[in-house]
């Protein structure tokens, strides 16, 4: 048995078309549906099975793998996936001649959060802080259920209406974060292009900005509108999100039409963190961004 540690999640350099991946940046790109949450709890026993069998706790597990207590309790209670290159090293290790990876390989899939999405998802639950800018739309974090349901209809080619609602409850169970005991740490930039648009119709978007209105006063949620009509624009690229991770990891997020990029370069993420800086001094206050957030609910 290896006693030293092991490493998880390393991205490498690779061609991909006409582009380079970094080490540090990880592509999410693909199509690969998410597993089945009662198989992941399924995989996630039979781990915790076989570490206890080797006579490892979750924290001495998770030291040899660097990637710590957390993340292994997570996976064994079903609540994060096991990837297959860290599948394929847990068997190696606690000698359980492939199982893991084979049931990992077996598991039944349902189509509704792709795998690009599946590692953001995993670290926006444990993150300790989190920055949004967005200028399409209101942050997934701060929809209301209408309004959610307005932005997964609007999806060419379009969901079925069943797939419309298990998003839209896995949109909502998402939000739960910010009810924690100990909440993240939230800071929105949200560009008022967003707020103009009434999807859903005016009972959505009434309902939306009183929400948003709301959050406004929460203790630890930072809300500020970038307003129309400004002469420069920081975020001109296009929606992104922060993340600092319990051991203070920063990490970087952001989609495509057709896959997203989670960004754990220094560099790159450094470069986004200047951006969003900019963005809160091009945005109004707080204070005028609840004025603002007020006039809109008048003019309806």
């Amino acid at each position: 048995m290896e006693q030293g540690a092991w490493t998880y999640g390393r991205s490498v350099r690779v061609r991909d078309g006409e582009r380079t991946r970094t080490s540090g940046e990880f592509d999410l790109m693909g199509t690969t549906a998410r597993r089945n949450a009662s198989a992941m709890k399924m995989v996630g026993a039979l781990l915790a099975l076989y570490r206890q069998a080797a006579g490892l706790t979750q924290r001495s597990l998770g030291e040899r793998f660097v990637i710590g207590e957390q993340q292994i309790a997570s996976i064994e209670q079903g609540r994060r996936p096991l990837k297959p290159d860290l599948a394929e090293q847990l068997d190696e290790l606690l000698g359980t001649k492939g199982a893991l990876s084979v049931a990992l390989s077996r598991m039944p899939e349902v189509d509704l959060v792709p795998l690009w999405a599946e590692e953001y998802l995993d670290r926006e639950r444990e993150a300790i802080a989190i920055s949004v800018y967005d200028s399409l739309a209101v942050p997934g974090q701060l929809q209301t259920e209408g309004y959610a349901r307005a932005v997964f209809r609007s999806r060419v080619p379009v969901y079925h209406s069943d797939e419309i609602e298990q998003l839209v409850s896995r949109r909502m169970e998402r939000q739960e974060i910010l009810d924690r005991k100990v909440p993240p740490t939230t800071s929105f930039v949200i560009w008022e292009a967003a707020l103009r648009d009434r999807l859903g119709g005016d009972d959505v978007f009434m309902e939306q900005v009183r929400r948003l209105r709301e959050c406004a006063d929460v203790p630890g949620i930072s809300l500020q509108i970038l307003p129309l009509g400004r002469t420069s624009h920081a975020g001109l690229d296009g929606p992104f999100v922060l993340l600092e991770t319990p051991d203070y990891q920063r990490l970087a997020y952001m989609e495509t039409q057709r896959g997203s990029h989670l960004i754990a370069d220094p560099d790159g993420v450094g470069i986004l963190t200047q951006k969003y800086a900019m963005l809160r001094t091009q945005a109004l206050n707080t204070e005028d961004s609840r004025c603002l957030l007020d006039r809109l609910l008048g003019e309806a």
